[in-house]
């Protein structure tokens, strides 16, 4: 639940907005790296820059399209992916400290 104690279907929003974090690199940041990357390999720094400036916006695109999947189409992929969705890892949580505290019960020594 959230704040205004609707349910809402946060895994596929919390995977949009990681995707865009790790996309949203800064120019600074993606120069630095593009930088090292052309050091390394021996490539001009230009050429390296251009290309990591397209690899971020690919990954910005692709972040994009997972945001604007049907929830249905968003299930099924992550279904396949075998993702577990935040409600089912919550439900399995409150399940296992539910056996706990049985199992806290019945070793309890009766009195």
């Amino acid at each position: 639940m959230d704040e205004n104690g609707t349910a809402a279907p946060h895994s596929l929003e919390q995977l949009a907005l990681a995707a865009l974090g790790w996309a949203s690199l800064t120019v600074e940041a993606s120069d630095a790296l593009a930088d090292d990357l052309a050091r390394r390999v021996g490539i001009e720094r230009d050429e390296m820059r251009g290309a990591v400036r397209d690899t971020v916006a690919s990954w910005r695109a692709e972040a994009e399209k997972i945001g604007s999947l049907p929830s249905g189409a968003a299930d099924r992929a992550f279904d396949r992916l075998g993702v577990v969705r935040r409600d089912e890892a919550d439900d399995l949580a409150l399940r296992v400290a539910q056996l706990e505290h049985r199992v806290r019960l019945l070793e309890k020594p009766a009195t």
